[in-house]
C-alpha cells in the first residue's frame, strides 16, 4: 500500500500532556474514534470528548498498577498488520481486533527524573517506559499504513496535513513522522544504558566497548567554518556539566560556528579557576589570561597582555559581571562575545549599547569543572574518546632542578602560568608575572618558535616574568629564548634527554627552574 492512508482510529496515551486536548478536539471533530489510557484519559474524559478506554479495547484490565496494559496483541496487531495483506486482515478479524491509523505518543519522563536531585534508584525504574517504545516501533515499522508522532511539537503539522489532505496522510509524512519516532526511542534507550553504566560500582574512567550517544538539534547557524560551508549546533541529551548550548544569550546576533568554537574553549577555561578571572581568547587560544582580587582588575591585565590580538576575541569571565568591569568592558575595542554566570539589571543596559555585541548568561559557570568527564574527538570515520585533563599541581609537587630555589612569588606566578598552558594550543609557551599573562605563544611547530612569539609579544615585560612551558625542552635553545629576554623562572614537565642542558642553560642565566612530571598537550 502506498499513498495516503485515511485515519478513522486514532490512540493517545501521553506523559507530556501539552496539547493533547487540542488535537484530540480536532480529531473527533474529523470524525476519529479515539482509544486512549490512563491519566491521557480521564484528561479527555474531563473535557468532553469520547474516548474509548484500551482495556475495553482489548478485553484485558490494566495490570501490576498500569504496568501492563498496552502490551496487547488486538494493540499491536491494529498497529501492525498489513492492510494489503488477505492474511494479516483476516488474522485481525480473528482476533477481533481493528486497525489503528493513528498512534500519538511520548513517553515516560526518565531523563527528567534521573537529572532531579531527590530522584530515588526505584522512582527511576518505574520512568522507564515499556508499553510506549513498543508501539511506537510497531506504528513506525508499519508506517506504509500508520502515522505516529511522538512529539507535541509536531501536532500542529498532523493537523495541517489531514486538512490538506481531507483526513488523510501521506506517505512522505508517516515516513518523516517514523524517523522522528525511531530517533525519539534511540535517544531515550541511549539514556537509559548511559544511568545504568554511570550507577553501578566501576572506575570513572571506564570505557565502554559499544559507545551510543545522543544529540538534539539546537538551531542551524547562519554558516559553518567558511560561508560555503552550512553548520547546525546540537545538543548531548546525555550531558549534565555547563554547556554553551544551555547559555542564554542576551543580546547580540545569533552565534557563529566559529563563536561556539571560541566560547568552548573559553568556557573550558573559566572552569579551571575558582578566584576572580578573566581570558581573552582568539581562535580557540587564549590571547591574554588573569586572575586578580577583583574581576575588573582581571579583565584589565588579561586585556592589557595583548590588546592587538584582543580585536574581534571572546571575553571569559568566571563571576557576575560588575559596574566597575561592564565599564572597561564597554570601553574596549570590538569583541565578539562576553561570556559570564551573569549579568546585573544595569550592567546589562550598558553593555546591549554595543548591538552586535553578544552577551552570553551562563550561571553554572560559577560551580566550577565536573569531575570524571570524557573528551570526544572526531576523526573522520571515528571517534577518539579520553579522560579529561583535571591533573593540578601544588607546590609541593614542584621537583626544583636548578642550583637557584624559586621565590615564593615565582612559585606563585609559575602555577598561574601551568594553568594556562594547559588552554594553550601545542606547542605552547606562556610567559607570566604575577598572577597575568604578559606573552603567549602557540601552535607552533617548533617549540622555540612558540617560545620567539611570546617573548616578542612580551616585549620589556618579559623581563622577570616566569616562563611555562606544555611539554619538555629537548634542547636548551627554548630556555635561551626565555632567560635571553629576561624571564627568571621557569616551570615545565622535564624527562627529555636533552633535561641537563635545559637545566644547565638556566643555571648559566641565574633562573630557576622546576619539573611537574605532567605534561600538557593540547592539538
Amino acid at each position: 500500500m502506498s499513498g495516503k492512508v485515511k485515519i478513522r482510529r486514532a490512540l493517545l496515551s501521553v506523559s507530556d500532556k501539552q496539547g493533547i486536548v487540542e488535537l484530540a478536539a480536532a480529531l473527533k471533530d474529523a470524525g476519529v474514534e479515539i482509544l486512549s489510557t490512563g491519566g491521557t484519559m480521564k484528561l479527555l474524559r474531563d473535557e468532553g470528548i469520547p474516548v474509548v478506554g484500551v482495556s475495553t479495547f482489548t478485553g484485558s484490565p490494566e495490570v501490576m498498577a498500569g504496568r501492563v496494559k498496552t502490551l496487547h496483541p488486538k494493540i499491536h496487531a491494529g498497529l501492525l498488520f498489513r492492510r494489503d495483506n488477505p492474511d494479516d486482515v483476516q488474522q485481525l478479524a480473528e482476533l477481533d481486533s481493528k486497525a489503528i491509523d493513528l498512534l500519538v505518543v511520548n513517553l515516560y519522563p526518565f531523563e527528567k527524573t534521573v537529572a532531579r536531585d531527590d530522584a530515588t534508584h526505584d522512582e527511576i525504574i518505574e520512568n522507564i517506559d515499556i508499553g510506549g517504545p513498543a508501539m511506537i516501533r510497531s506504528a513506525s515499522k508499519n508506517h506504509i499504513s500508520v502515522t505516529v508522532v511522538v512529539d507535541p511539537s509536531d501536532y500542529p503539522s498532523l493537523l495541517k496535513e489531514l486538512e490538506e489532505n481531507g483526513g488523510a496522510t501521506s506517505l512522505e509524512f508517516r515516513q518523516r513522522c517514523a524517523t522522528r519516532a525511531f530517533q525519539m526511542t534511540s535517544a531515550y534507550d541511549t539514556a537509559i544504558a548511559g544511568y545504568f553504566a554511570g550507577h553501578g560500582e566501576q572506575d570513572a574512567s571506564t570505557f565502554p566497548d559499544s559507545l551510543i550517544m545522543t544529540y538534539r538539534k539546537g538551531s542551524s547557524l547562519r554558516y559553518g567554518e567558511n560561508p560555503h560551508q552550512s553548520a547546525s549546533v546540537y545538543a548531548a541529551n546525555q550531558y549534565s556539566g555547563p554547556t554553551l548550548v544551555r547559555a542564554e544569550v542576551l543580546s547580540g546576533k545569533e552565534l557563529s560556528y566559529n563563536n561556539y568554537g571560541d566560547l568552548d574553549a573559553t568556557l573550558d577555561m573559566l572552569l579551571d579557576f575558582s578566584e576572580p578571572f578573566a581570558c581573552v581568547v582568539k581562535h580557540a587560544n587564549p590571547c591574554g589570561a588573569a586572575t586578580a582580587d577583583s574581576l575588573a582588575e582581571a579583565y584589565r591585565l588579561a586585556f592589557e597582555s595583548d590588546p592587538l590580538s584582543a580585536f574581534g576575541s571572546i571575553i571569559g569571565l568566571n563571576r557576575e559581571v560588575d559596574m566597575d568591569t561592564a565599564r572597561l568592558l564597554h570601553d574596549t575595542q570590538f569583541v565578539e562575545c562576553i561570556l559570564a554566570p551573569g549579568f546585573s539589571d544595569e550592567v546589562f543596559k550598558l553593555l546591549k549599547k554595543k548591538k552586535s555585541r553578544r552577551l552570553l548568561a551562563l550561571p553554572e559557570i560559577a560551580g566550577g569543572r565536573p569531575l570524571g568527564r570524557m573528551v570526544q574527538k572526531h576523526i573522520q570515520g571515528g571517534l577518539l574518546l579520553q579522560t579529561e585533563d583535571t591533573h593540578e599541581i601544588s607546590p609541593g609537587d614542584l621537583k626544583v632542578v636548578s642550583q637557584r630555589e624559586p621565590t615564593p612569588d615565582e612559585i606563585r606566578s609559575m602555577l598561574f602560568a601551568w594553568k594556562v598552558v594547559k588552554h594553550t594550543k601545542s606547542n605552547a609557551i606562556v610567559l607570566a608575572k604575577g598572577t597575568a599573562t604578559v606573552g603567549i605563544g602557540m601552535g607552533q611547530t617548533s617549540r622555540v618558535d612558540s617560545g620567539f612569539m611570546a617573548v616578542k609579544r612580551a616585549s620589556e615585560r618579559a623581563k622577570g616574568a616566569v616562563m611555562a612551558s606544555d611539554a619538555f625542552f629537548p634542547m636548551p635553545d627554548g630556555v635561551e629564548v626565555g632567560t635571553d629576554a629576561g624571564v627568571t623562572a621557569i616551570i615545565q614537565p622535564g624527562g627529555s634527554k636533552g633535561d641537563e642542558k635545559a637545566i644547565a642553560a638556566a643555571d648559566k642565566a641565574g633562573a630557576a627552574m622546576v619539573f611537574t612530571g605532567v605534561r600538557h598537550f593540547k592539538h
